[in-house]
């Protein structure tokens, strides 16, 4: 009897198992905004910075500041001394004079002529009084004496020109803040010749209470690109610290040797924690200009012939060939021929056949 016994009591087992076994449980294919970071090297450059060069030749004089100096836009950097330029604006100033006297005396000469004209002219109106021929001449007179004039005061202001043009070159010779920053390089001493010809850089001032940072982007992620993203990073000088900063500039274009699109963040400084040169960490965030299709890990089904999901099309098992993208916590992004609704498995199986009955409905949590 103990067989028999134990021969039912097992069918009892089998019987209680094929019963207790849940019917698969199908979940809706989700659309969503596929988003993830990476690591990606950054530069900083100053966000303003200029080498001031020396427009007109001549001696340093004096330089009041120098490498590491705060300087504000006007500041006096460089003064340069040039005693021959004094002599041209002397020189230029005494042709203006004599180009002055010139024009005075021609104009006092068509007055005159002017003046005998009118009276000639008023002569003439009386018969007999004065010969026709005479009248002409005068008139020609007048005409050549007010081209005189006008040639007169073309050379006038010529002259006046000249000397404004020296007074501006002299103007040069003391050479001041473009605009505020922090003198990062000193090249020349007093005494030393500079201008064209000579060395051409005196002092590099760069603006650095905010900085550019420069981030080369990979060319697979340039769609995800969004402008005013505010994007954090650090740098190995302050590990402690996390900095951030604002999409502020896009290439549009891809560096040949590397694939990659320069992007420029703003970002501010107002400490002077952060310098110019650093290499920062930008975790970069990647965004897709479209959303993506996910499901839960568990619905994939990979054999050593495809990958796979399973869907429900009109209450049957369709096996759907599906390639892994991102991964977001227990959920997997998939690319394939399915769309947001779907239904799937949530713990598919190779052994789930084609055509098999699967439920009419949903559930679970998406």
């Amino acid at each position: 009897m103990k067989p028999a016994r134990m021969l039912i009591s097992s069918l009892g087992i089998c019987c209680v198992a094929l019963a207790a076994a849940p019917e698969p449980d199908l979940v809706p294919v989700v659309s969503r905004q596929v988003s993830r970071m990476i690591d990606l090297p950054g530069e900083f450059q100053p966000f303003l910075s200029v080498s001031l060069h020396a427009k007109v030749p001549g001696f340093v004089d004096r330089i009041p500041v120098d490498r590491g100096s705060v300087v504000k836009e006007g500041q006096l950097l460089v003064e340069l001394s040039a005693p021959e330029m004094a002599a041209r604006i002397a020189e230029a100033e005494s042709r203006l004079e004599a180009a002055e006297s010139e024009r005075l005396q021609a104009e006092a000469q068509l007055a005159a002529i002017e003046s005998t004209y009118t009276r000639l002219k008023e002569a003439a109106e009386t018969p007999g009084a004065i010969a026709g021929n005479e009248l002409i001449q005068v008139e020609k007179q007048v005409e050549a004496a007010r081209a005189m004039v006008r040639s007169r005061q073309q050379a006038s202001r010529a002259a006046e020109a000249a000397v404004q043009a020296q007074k501006e070159l002299q103007s040069y010779l003391r050479i001041t803040a473009p605009f505020d920053g922090i003198v990062t390089d000193r090249l020349v001493h007093p005494g030393a010749l500079v201008g064209p010809g000579a060395d051409p850089v005196m002092l590099v001032v760069q603006q650095v209470s905010q900085l550019r940072l420069v981030v080369a982007v990979p060319e697979e992620d340039v769609a995800g690109i969004m402008p005013d993203a505010r994007v954090t990073f650090h740098v190995p000088a302050y590990p402690e610290r996390t900095f951030s900063g604002t999409v502020a500039r896009i290439s549009h274009a891809l560096e040949r040797s590397t694939r990659t699109m320069a992007v420029e963040l703003d970002v501010p400084n107002r400490d002077g924690s952060l310098a110019p040169g650093m290499y920062p960490t930008v975790h970069w965030p990647v965004r897709r200009a479209r959303a993506g299709l996910f499901v839960p890990r568990t619905s994939i089904v990979t054999t050593t012939e495809r990958t796979f999901v399973v869907r429900s099309q009109n209450g049957r098992a369709e096996w759907i060939d599906v390639r892994k993208g991102v991964a977001e916590g227990n959920l997997q992004e998939v690319l394939g021929d399915l769309k947001p609704g779907d239904l799937v498995v949530r713990r598919a199986t190779d052994e789930m056949r084609e055509g098999s009955t699967l439920p009419a409905g949903a559930t679970g949590s998406r």
